[in-house]
């Protein structure tokens, strides 16, 4: 194929602004609206005590991936620091830079900070794959932490901030999932699966591939009445009845099991008691085999699903370990989300201010004021012929007999 000159221009042009694959530019009016829910949310945030941080962007990988495993490693894109030598991490996830700052920085700077602490954070991570096809590489990720406190309220706090998210945006049909990633993790203990074992299962759970699950489970040698709970364990989905279930297929489950389920029910009880109201217009769903974070999660884990989508738009969970590693292992439960998700789900109508077209030589402390009261004031430039609905205005600042004066 030859090109000519002009179709060779046309090609190198397009090369200069295409965008890479997963990766998108906020033109004006949206960057409007997601400051505008910045705002919103920050603001419920700092209401209900979460105090916001902003973790670099840019972090030793060994910070970015600690606590959670493989989870993060493949999706972190990962460079050499010119100046240590050290391999550095553009960030993935920033849950991990926020255990960091809670365990580390907070203890060194304020020493009597020994008490719970709410966090909530929000800035763009990066990733070297979506997570499903058509999703972002660059999420706007929002989330709220809460550390040095290991009981069924902090989980029920979480949730409870994470379902006025919704409220706040204005999403509607929330389907929410509970499991406890320690009803698995002690059943695999019971069995003494192997490491490899326990994965493979964890895959085959996770795709709720029964044929698999059975067939794995018959070669192993393990007890018969084990090999029976783990191959119900998939089973145990639904509503508040899958927990009474659950007991009668665990029956023979280590005291870990049966307590983990304890927690999970006792979360819920307090869920409901606390926020029944939002509940009433929230399907609850229970999945014993939902082990999502399950490398670094110690808990209850729960997820937001919407009927629009085929994958979650929040996540969270318990991950107490995580911040060992920085040398103070407290009690952490949190939740994360993607603005950008939530704004495509979003009913909410936000006001953006009037924007007033100021015409050449307007009176300038009329202009300061109109700025002060929350207009937006465009002035005419020298020479500019165009008029304010050209410039996006739906008003005007004349001279109509000898007063600066406002008009539609």
């Amino acid at each position: 194929m030859i090109l000519d000159n002009k179709n060779k221009t046309d090609m190198t042009t397009k090369k200069h602004w295409i965008l890479p694959e997963g990766i998108e530019e906020v033109l004006p009016e949206q960057a409007a609206r997601f400051e505008a829910m910045r705002r919103l949310l920050l603001d419920l945030y700092s209401s209900w005590g979460y105090e916001l941080v902003k973790p670099p962007t840019i972090d030793f990988i060994e910070s970015l991936l600690t606590g959670t495993g493989h989870d993060l490693d493949l999706q972190t894109f990962k460079l050499v620091d010119q100046l240590s030598g050290r391999t550095l991490g553009l960030r993935a996830d920033m849950t991990p830079q926020v255990a960091r700052i809670d365990a580390h920085q907070l203890d060194v700077d304020q020493p009597q900070r020994d008490v719970p602490t709410r966090l909530c954070y929000i800035g763009t991570v990066l990733r070297t794959r979506p997570e499903s096809i058509g999703d972002s590489r660059s999420p706007l990720q929002l989330g709220a932490e809460l550390y040095g406190h290991a009981g069924v309220e902090s989980e029920v706090e979480i949730i409870g901030l994470m379902l006025q998210t919704f409220a706040a945006m204005e999403i509607n049909d929330i389907y929410l999932d509970l499991g406890n990633v320690d009803i698995y993790r002690g059943l695999a203990k019971q069995a003494g699966l192997s490491k490899e074992v326990e994965s493979q299962l964890f895959d085959m759970l996770q795709r709720k591939a029964v044929t698999e699950i059975n067939t794995l489970l018959d070669s192993l040698d393990i007890e018969e009445k084990v090999k029976a709970m783990l191959s119900g364990l998939y089973s145990l989905n639904g509503d508040k009845s899958v927990l009474s279930k659950a007991r009668e297929v665990l029956a023979d489950a280590d005291d870990s099991v049966k307590q983990a389920i304890d927690y999970l029910e006792k979360t819920a009880e307090l869920m409901w008691l606390r926020f029944g109201d939002q509940l009433s217009t929230t399907k609850v769903h229970f999945d014993l085999s939902e082990l999502h974070g399950y490398h670094y999660k110690t808990g209850v884990v729960f997820a937001a699903f919407v009927p629009q989508l085929g994958q979650a738009i929040a996540r969270g969970g318990r991950y107490d370990d995580i911040g060992k590693v920085f040398g103070r292992a407290r009690a952490a439960v949190g939740f994360s989300t993607d603005l950008k998700v939530l704004n495509q789900l979003s009913n909410k109508q936000f006001d953006l201010p009037i924007k007033i077209f100021a015409s050449t030589g307007a009176d300038q402390k009329i202009i300061t004021a109109l700025r002060a009261e929350g207009n937006c004031v465009i002035e005419q430039l020298p020479g500019q012929k165009t008029d304010a609905k050209a410039m996006g205005c739906s008003k005007s600042l004349c001279l109509v007999d000898g007063k600066w004066i406002v008009i539609d």
